[in-house]
Parts: C-alpha cells; sequence; structure tokens
C-alpha cells in the first residue's frame, strides 16, 4: 500500500511539509510533516503567488528540496538524509537580480549584493535550499528563500520559512530531495 503524501516513510522520510499561515497572523505559521505540527514564522509582508525581489514575502508554492548548509559548529552532531555542505567564512548567496549569479552560492569577498551565509546568529545554524528560482531563474522574482532556524519569539523573515532550532533538529532528520515544501 503506497503511503499518503504527508505522512513519514518506512525510511524514516517524509514526503511533503505543509506550511499554512497562522489564522490572524500572515507572518507566523503552522508547519506540518508528518503527524507532528509545529509553529513557524514567514516573511515581514506574509505570502504571495507573484514573489519579487525584496518583497518580504513567502512564496505560495511547492517546493522542492535541493541541498542544505550546516554552520561548522553542527556538522556531526545532527541526523540527515540530504547533501549538507558547511558554512565558511567565503560563502555567500547572490541576490542581486542584474548578476549572472543571483539566486546562487557565490564566493566573498564579492562586489555585487550578497547574503553572508556563516551568520554569528542561529538563523543559519541550519539551510535547507528550497527550489524557488534557483532551477527556472528568472531575474527580479525573489532570491534566498531557505528553510532555517527561526529567532526566538518567531519574528518574520524576509521571505523564508523558519523554525525553532530545537524543531529543526525534530524535523530534518526526515528531510530528502523527494520531499516538498509546500505554502498554501
Amino acid at each position: 500500500m503506497k503511503p499518503t503524501s504527508n505522512k513519514l516513510r518506512s525510511n524514516n522520510s517524509v514526503d511533503h511539509v505543509i506550511i499554512r499561515a497562522k489564522p490572524g497572523d500572515p507572518t507566523r505559521c503552522l508547519i506540518r510533516f508528518g503527524h507532528t505540527t509545529i509553529q513557524g514564522c514567514l516573511g515581514r509582508n506574509g505570502r504571495t503567488i507573484f514573489k519579487r525581489e525584496g518583497d518580504g514575502k513567502t512564496p505560495i508554492a511547492n517546493m522542492r528540496v535541493l541541498y542544505g548548509y550546516l554552520k561548522p559548529s553542527i556538522k556531526n552532531s545532527t541526523r540527515h538524509q540530504i547533501i549538507m555542505s558547511q558554512t565558511n567564512q567565503s560563502l555567500g548567496w547572490c541576490d542581486e537580480p542584474t548578476h549572472p549569479s543571483y539566486n546562487r552560492s557565490v564566493k566573498r569577498p564579492f562586489s555585487h549584493s550578497h547574503e553572508k551565509m556563516l551568520r554569528d546568529d542561529i538563523l543559519y545554524d541550519f539551510i535547507i535550499v528550497l527550489d524557488w528560482n534557483i532551477t527556472c531563474r528568472k531575474r527580479y522574482c525573489g532570491s534566498a528563500i531557505f528553510f532555517h532556524v527561526a529567532k526566538q519569539g518567531y519574528p518574520p523573515t524576509q521571505g523564508c520559512i523558519a523554525v525553532s532550532k530545537r524543531d529543526m533538529k525534530k524535523i530534518i532528520p526526515f528531510i530528502t530531495k523527494k520531499t516538498r515544501f509546500k505554502v498554501l
């Protein structure tokens, strides 16, 4: 019998991570994976089907998991099933829509607009890169849509999906290349 799309598979993976806005607060969300529901946060301006660079919105989409990053201090402490590279001082992510490396990892120093991937806070301790505007890239349609760790109190993100570090450790072992993040 084929498992339903949101149940944990026998190999301890999950097909879909379902993200729904929390009623009354467009920047907060409920995230369901398997039989577990956790809370998280979304972009500072809620969700959209018309994502644009810098709009502070989380795309309403069905996004594939591509790969991830871990802070060096976490590298061997958490089980995972996807390719996870280590962040370092030279790793950045280009968010300059007119640059050929738009919405791609870049080597720092980098003279165009980019995010630093090795941060001093906890936000990028774990990063799952979601396929938003990466496989079929278009200028100005949004960059760096990640699943990452939230700040305490779940303040809004710039457009990413974020959860507590404790919940990230719970869910990351079940994420595979076949997992889809569905923002509804």
